[in-house]
Order: structure tokens, then C-alpha cells, then sequence
């Protein structure tokens, strides 16, 4: 078979061919070629459809009216009555409005190699919960502290540039360090980091709404939706963009490092996150003593340099990873366990929709490809952590069954092709 090159990732560990020479793989006892449901998927792949733009347009009005629906239906809920529980509600909604928004994105970055889904839902109640409790538990020791010593009450500006922004980043992004050392095999690389940092911020900025719209509310209703349109609309992502950064920097490291230094890159994303906290809540507090207007157009600007940073960090990361998983099944291709044509097919979101498509006009062939789909992604980290000597001789155990694996999902896809029906034409 003829060895095919793969295009290095820009954002993963560069791969030698000493680290392949390292952690070189047996070959199989038959080398796989052009096999044929690669061929009969691209066969199958009908021509595009003209109206497709017109369906995407279509979806976007639909889930606009879903949002338009929600957001009146809170509205009746908070103007209908003022008792504990409309309230609850209504500032429950409010605060879910930008949550959403955020895990829907979050997610369909996560979906070329889906995490498992309670490590997801844990970094959303940690941020949610836990690390609001332990924030507001950290500083009322500080201030009992202080007081005990007779220094008195942290200055109001100190509390905010300075002590919020360690206290509050130190607590949330503590949890991405117990995920690294625990489950090491779910988180890596940069993008796994971007996905369980963003939903830690997301979390804690969804209850610190709460709070803050709850507070306005009890002003007046005026001072609610004031509220409600600066921190949930106007500024949305900020606890999102802050935790990201420890997430990324402790992916790039676990890919390939031990794991103290993956703890010690803990550090620069922290630091970073703690800067950016600390310049955001210093410029709204000096820009409030210029004026309320001045404070409002600088909470828009920052807002929007921070959100297009994140946005954009996570579609950069995410074709890094893209390149990555085509890298690394490349190797498999190279020895033997499958055709570079499959690689093609699993390694792109294309050949990932084209071989789906194709596998569902047989019976049981689309869970099929879906197996195999995943198991490529297993096979991506498991390949990577062979390159970097990490996880010892296990590691080849496990390799030898997911390749094990992705062979019989494989005969099963083919044997459904054969005994199924015709794809239509």
C-alpha cells in the first residue's frame, strides 16, 4: 500500500518519526485496501440540493420563534404575579437565556469527538453550584480573618479587581485539574479544555445572574430588565472567557507531557484568566466613576473583544483537531489497519455525513458507522498517547482491542451492505 503524509496540526504536539519509530504498531495479518463501502458512499452521494441554504434559513427562523416563544412566556410568568415562585422562575429564564446559547455552541464543538456526557454535566454543576458556594465561603473567612486581626473590611475596589478575580478563577478552574489527573483519556488536548472551562463559566455565571437579577428586582422591574439586557445580553460570556484559558493551557500539555508538568500548566491559564477578570472589573469600576454611559459602551466593547477572541480560539482549535485525528488514523493507513480512504471518510466532517447517509439504507448500518465514527476518535487518543510514551504497556492493550474493535464494526458494515437493500439512487 502507498504511505500517505498527513498535515500536522497547528495546535498539537508535532509527531517525529523517532516518537512513530517508539511506539510502532504491529501489523495486521491482512492489509486493508479500497474497501468497498467507501467507494459505494461516495457512489451514493447524491447531488447537492438547491433549496439547502433555503433549509438552514428555515431552521434559524424556527429556533428564533422557539426563543421568541420562551422569552414571552417568561415575560407573562414574571408580570403575572410576584410571588417566591414566578420569581424563582422568571430569574431562573432569564439567566437560562445566554446558557443556552453557550452550551448549544459548546456542544457542537465537542461533536467531532464527543466527552462523555457526566463529565460535561459536572463541570456545569460545579460551576453552577460548588464553585459559588466555595467563592462566597472564601470570602466571608477572609473578612472573619481580617476582622480578627483588626484590619477591618476589604476595601470595596481591592474586593473587586483583586480578590474576585483569584478567589473566583482559582475555585472554578480547580476542577479541571481533578479531570486531568482522574480521567486523563477524556481530556486531551486544547479543544477538551476549551468545552469543560467554557461550561464551568458558564455555570457560575448562570447563578452570579441569578443573583444579580434578583437584587435589581427587588429595586424596582425597571432595574431587572436593565440588568438582564447588560449582563445576559450585552455581555454574556465573560465567566466563559475568563475559565477557558486554564482548560487550554492544560490540554496542550496533556497530549504529550507527564503529568506534574500538565498541573503546572495549570498556572499560565489561570494567570490569564485572573488578568482578564481583574482589567474587566477594574474598567467598569473606573469607567463608572466617568459616567453610566461611558461605563455601558466600554461593558459593549470589552464584551465584544472577549466573545470574538473565544469564538474564534474555538473554530481555530477545532479544525486543529480535525487535522489531528486525520494524523493520527493516517499511521493505522500507513501499517495496514485501514485504507487512507477511510481515513478520508472518518477524519472529515464531509466523509463523516456522506458515510452516515450511506449506512442507514441498510439495516443496523448507520449504529454501524456511528461505531466506527467513535471508535476512530478512541483510536486518535489512544495513538497519541502511545507517541508520547504515556500510559505504559497497557496502552498497547488497549490499541490492539480498539483496533479489534473497529475491524468488526467494519465486517458488520459491510455484511449489512450485502444483506441489505439497495441505497436509492
Amino acid at each position: 500500500m502507498q504511505q500517505r503524509v498527513y498535515e500536522q496540526p497547528r495546535f498539537a504536539p508535532t509527531v517525529t518519526q523517532e516518537m512513530r519509530v517508539r511506539a510502532q504498531m504491529q501489523a495486521p495479518q491482512q492489509r486493508v485496501a479500497e474497501t468497498a463501502w467507501t467507494g459505494a458512499v461516495r457512489r451514493a452521494e447524491p447531488p447537492p440540493e438547491p433549496g439547502s441554504t433555503g433549509n438552514v434559513v428555515r431552521l434559524v427562523l424556527a429556533i428564533l420563534a422557539v426563543c421568541v416563544l420562551v422569552f414571552g412566556l417568561l415575560v407573562m410568568a414574571i408580570f403575572g404575579g410576584y410571588n417566591f415562585g414566578t420569581r424563582l422562575f422568571g430569574l431562573i429564564g432569564l439567566s437560562a437565556i445566554p446558557l443556552i446559547g453557550i452550551i448549544a455552541y459548546v456542544l457542537w464543538l465537542d461533536k467531532w469527538r464527543p466527552q462523555p456526557k457526566l463529565i460535561l454535566g459536572l463541570c456545569l454543576l460545579w460551576g453552577a453550584v460548588a464553585s459559588v458556594g466555595l467563592t462566597l465561603f472564601v470570602s466571608f473567612i477572609s473578612e472573619v480573618a481580617l476582622s480578627l486581626v483588626g484590619v477591618g473590611g476589604v476595601p470595596d475596589v481591592f474586593a473587586t479587581v483583586v480578590q474576585a478575580p483569584i478567589v473566583e478563577e482559582t475555585v472554578k478552574t480547580s476542577l479541571l485539574v481533578v479531570i486531568v489527573l482522574l480521567a486523563r483519556r477524556h481530556f486531551d488536548g486544547p479543544l477538551d479544555g476549551l468545552v469543560y472551562g467554557a461550561l464551568i463559566g458558564a455555570g457560575f455565571a448562570f447563578t452570579e445572574n441569578v443573583l444579580y437579577l434578583g437584587a435589581a428586582w427587588e429595586e424596582s422591574t425597571s432595574g431587572l430588565w436593565v440588568t438582564f439586557v447588560l449582563r445576559c445580553l450585552c455581555s454574556p460570556l465573560l465567566h466563559t472567557a475568563f475559565s477557558t484559558w486554564a482548560g487550554v493551557t492544560i490540554g496542550f500539555a496533556a497530549r504529550k507531557w507527564p503529568w506534574w508538568a500538565v498541573v503546572l500548566m495549570w498556572l499560565p491559564g489561570l494567570l490569564i484568566g485572573m488578568c482578564l477578570h481583574a482589567i474587566w472589573n477594574g474598567s467598569m469600576t473606573g469607567l463608572q466613576l466617568i459616567s453610566p454611559v461611558a461605563q455601558i459602551v466600554g461593558l459593549i466593547v470589552l464584551s465584544f473583544i472577549l466573545t470574538t477572541c473565544w469564538v474564534v480560539v474555538g473554530l481555530i482549535l477545532r479544525r486543529s483537531e480535525r487535522l489531528h485525528t486525520l494524523n493520527m488514523l493516517g499511521d493505522y493507513a500507513n501499517s495496514g489497519w485501514l485504507s487512507h480512504a477511510e481515513v478520508d471518510m472518518l477524519g472529515t466532517w464531509k466523509g463523516r455525513r456522506r458515510g452516515k447517509r450511506w449506512a442507514k439504507s441498510f439495516p443496523g448500518g448507520k449504529e454501524e458507522m456511528r461505531t466506527m465514527i467513535r471508535l476512530a476518535g478512541q483510536l486518535t487518543t489512544t495513538r497519541m498517547r502511545l507517541l508520547a510514551g504515556l500510559g505504559g504497556p497497557k496502552e498497547k492493550t488497549i490499541e490492539s482491542f480498539e483496533l479489534g474493535e473497529f475491524s468488526d464494526a467494519r465486517d458488520r458494515l459491510l455484511a449489512a451492505a450485502k444483506g441489505g437493500a439497495r441505497p436509492a439512487s
